[in-house]
């Protein structure tokens, strides 16, 4: 097999292309190591010279990795791979046994590449991470994916947010999760709906009552109004996996964080919740503290930035965190931080029972008055990445508080 840096400019010497500077670079850092090798070719690297990737590139790579045993993760985000490029990554994954994750967020690659990548994942048994996050290959694309989950049983993690996702593919991926027991993280957030009657949101909630082995499931910008969490917490009432919910900048308002509370009332497995860019108002948050003051103990992480909730509703939340020992992570900014709100944040952050990195605001005092400054320790640390309590680009870090209960 020979050294991986070693092999690379040999590979492109056969196949009449020119090596990537960029690629030999990153590649030299793999020199010595033999196992969990990540190798990490981002088109946006602020710490190396960059020549983004492109098809040819993807070619060499395979290439280059095809009987590579100890290479476990390829990092190509932000690159200019288009169908053609997927393919070379499709025959990659067709003939490497060791590869677990493959990121290819933000690249150009369509309805054709993603097929092609959906035909090889139906006879892989290795891969467990795929992130297509912001590429547009839309229901032509999706449609295969969805196919492609009936049949593979160690895909555990699928991104397809910002895929141009339409009804019809939601629908088939609720229908296909309802039996699929593999999948533990899928993001379906951002797709293109033009229905205000939530078909797709019925079709997941119903998915939920039948799939007990997700662990999270995105649907930010969905459109999703009270009626929509009404279904998803009916049907979490009979769901004992679900630890993660993210329904950030849909159309939630206060009945829908009734239900949520009603919700969180059972104390279900449900350890993260993400209302961001929602509009619950103090009534929601209202009825949120209630049930997290009187009720439960298992919900960990609360976000609700951007709810037009002022101070009564924030201190509502604060003096229910000051009851409640198990949430230790809330998320505020973007409401109406007025003096009442400042003040009780202030005091759960320097009375020690919220500490500074687990919350997105910093208290300080100008002329003997409390104030609040944003902080960037958001739920989410990148709008397209999987939510994380690490550091970005960690892939052990991904989703640590929400999987540390996944197995």
């Amino acid at each position: 097999m020979g050294n991986i840096k070693e092999r690379y400019p040999v590979i492109c010497s056969e196949l009449y292309l020119p090596p990537n500077p960029y690629i030999l670079k990153v590649l030299e850092d793999t020199e010595g190591k033999t196992e969990e090798i990540l190798i990490k070719l981002t088109g946006n690297n602020r710490l190396l010279p960059v020549q983004k990737l492109t098809d040819e590139d993807a070619l060499a790579l395979s290439k280059t990795l095809c009987n590579n045993v100890s290479v476990k993760a390829l990092d190509l985000r932000y690159n200019e791979i288009t169908d053609k490029g997927a393919k070379h990554l499709a025959d990659l994954l067709q003939e490497n046994v060791s590869l677990r994750s493959l990121n290819l967020m933000c690249n150009n690659i369509k309805a054709n590449g993603a097929k092609l990548l959906g035909k090889c994942l139906h006879l892989n048994k290795t891969l467990r991470t795929l992130r297509m996050t912001g590429n547009k290959f839309g229901n032509g694309g999706a449609m295969h994916l969805a196919s492609m989950l009936q049949t593979n049983s160690s895909l555990e993690e699928l991104d397809i947010s910002d895929c141009d996702l339409d009804t019809q593919s939601l629908i088939a991926f609720a229908i296909v999760l309802s039996s699929n027991s593999s999948i533990r993280s899928i993001h379906l957030s951002r797709p293109l709906l033009f229905s205000h009657q939530e078909e797709t949101t019925w079709h997941l909630a119903r998915m939920l009552t039948m799939n007990q082995h997700l662990r999270e499931l995105h649907l930010g910008m969905h459109a999703m109004r009270d009626w929509g969490v009404e279904r998803l917490c009916e049907a979490l009432r009979e769901n004992v996996t679900l630890r993660y919910l993210d329904l950030r900048c849909n159309k939630i308002a206060r009945d829908g964080a009734r239900h949520l509370a009603g919700l969180l009332k059972l104390n279900t497995a449900l350890e993260i919740l993400d209302l961001s860019s929602n509009r619950i108002e103090d009534e929601g948050a209202a009825h949120l503290s209630q049930a997290i003051a009187l009720h439960n103990s298992s919900l960990r992480a609360l976000s609700i930035p951007s709810n037009n909730i002022g101070s009564e509703g924030l201190v509502f939340i604060a003096k229910a965190m000051s009851v409640n020992s198990s949430l230790s992570h809330i998320y505020i900014w973007g409401n109406k931080l007025e003096e009442p709100a400042c003040v009780a944040f202030t005091d759960l952050i320097k009375g020690g029972r919220l500490r500074e990195e687990d919350t997105d605001v910093s208290p300080y005092e100008v002329n003997g008055r409390v104030f609040l400054a944003e902080v960037f320790h958001g739920l989410r640390r990148h709008y397209y990445w999987t939510p994380s309590f690490g550091q970005d680009g960690d892939p052990a870090s991904n989703s640590a508080l929400a999987l540390t209960a996944s197995s």
